[in-house]
């Protein structure tokens, strides 16, 4: 038996999902952000399935996220959204560079000279991110010598957004015109074409004055929300409205009417688990360390393998539920870095053939990413990726 969860990634789910996205954005080229293995769903499978279906370009984090990608026989570009490590593996691999210094525009100017071969380029802008990025008064003119420095082909000027995902989005427009700002000067200055991009999820359901000449979507091509989950998971409205959890509900008025005409988006991710042992105990037995939970009752105990050393946080100890033959039951005890507790008292006839939903739905009954994220206090992002990763990936194409 291998350890832990099984992962199920639905394939014709991110197909479906990219379909939506290229309607809402009208066609516009989209950049597929397939960064920490696709999000825990597996970056070389995910990719092929996208690229079946027409996006522009592949975004990835670091060169070597990339590398695995060109070694797997695809050939489509890619760019590189952070890592400035050996200037020389961009040219070996055929990467497109994030450029957001100066003196990293020298450095590849410098290799592409050396090897008589110019290389193409997006320039970062910090628009107000903090992170990475040329800011500051002389970023027109920063790009525009990055731009006419030799070997330098300038492909792509693009931006990111810190809150496109909150129902207030007056930074997010303040944001915006900055960026535009910048890309009318270098136009004027540079006279050639180039594409802008900023749009995230967040701006590609919500925001239509980003999508400019291209999108940059990563969360919604899996089929979860970019938008923090509502307190109650019971009082959730579809998954494809993507509401903001405690704000004005109105700013995605037009997205949910849209969603509703287009479809819904549908996760692709399903982690199942498999069921050790199954106990009966007496009331008043301790489960797991720190005795946390004393049951009240005779109860099924069921043992999956599953736990934080799989990605299926400790803050899920007794505060959360799973999926068992249709059915929600309970967490109880603590996690444990191999193993997870479960009280099936309630379900009749299970047994250790029974698969477990941790994430997922069955029958009707669902756990989502984003009430997974609400009960460890985190977000839908890092759930996809904890859990996809700890587990053993599995691919289907289904609706």
């Amino acid at each position: 038996m291998r350890r832990g969860p099984i992962a199920e990634i639905n394939l014709s789910a991110i197909s479906h999902n990219l379909h939506l996205v290229q309607r809402l954005v009208n066609t516009r080229p989209v950049i597929a952000v397939v960064k920490a293995d696709a999000y825990g769903h597996g970056a070389v499978p995910v990719s092929r399935k996208l690229l079946e279906h027409g996006i522009a370009i592949l975004a990835v984090a670091f060169a070597g996220e990339a590398k695995e990608l060109r070694e797997s026989g695809i050939d489509a570009p890619i760019l590189v959204l952070f890592d400035h490590g050996d200037v020389k593996d961009y040219f070996e691999l055929d990467l497109i560079p994030a450029i957001s210094t100066v003196d990293l525009g020298i450095r590849f100017s410098e290799e592409a000279r050396k090897r008589g071969r110019p290389i193409c380029v997006h320039v970062k802008i910090d628009s107000g991110m903090g992170r990475l990025g040329l800011f500051g008064d002389d970023v027109v003119e920063n790009v525009f010598r990055i731009s006419e420095m030799p070997g330098i082909e300038l492909s792509g000027l693009f931006s990111h957004f810190s809150e496109a995902d909150l129902a207030d989005n007056a930074f997010a427009r303040e944001q915006l015109g900055r960026f535009l700002h910048v890309r009318e000067r270098v136009r004027k200055r540079v006279g050639r074409p180039f594409l802008a991009h900023i749009a995230n999820s967040a701006a590609v359901l919500t925001f239509e004055q980003a999508h400019l000449d291209a999108v940059r979507p990563g969360i919604i091509l899996y089929g979860c929300s970019p938008f923090p989950a509502r307190s109650d998971p019971r009082s959730r409205r579809s998954s494809v409205e993507f509401r903001a959890s405690g704000t004005d509900d109105r700013r995605h008025e037009e997205f949910g009417e849209n969603a509703q005409r287009e479809g819904d988006f549908l996760p692709a991710m399903t982690i199942k688990a498999k069921i050790l042992d199954i106990r009966r105990v007496p009331a008043g037995t301790p489960i797991s360390y720190g005795r946390t939970f004393i049951t009240k009752r005779p109860s099924t105990i069921g043992v999956l393998a599953i736990g934080y050393a799989d990605g299926y946080n400790r803050f899920f100890s007794n505060n959360a539920d799973v999926i068992v033959n249709g059915q929600r039951v309970p967490v109880v005890g603590r996690v444990c870095m191999d193993l997870t507790m479960v009280d099936l008292t309630d379900v009749p006839g299970v047994t250790t053939e029974d698969d477990v939903i941790i994430m997922g739905q069955d029958r009707g009954c669902k756990v989502t990413a984003d009430e997974l994220a609400r009960r460890a206090g985190t977000i839908s992002y890092e759930i996809l990726t904890s859990l996809g990763r700890g587990a053993h990936r599995v691919y289907v194409e289904a609706r």
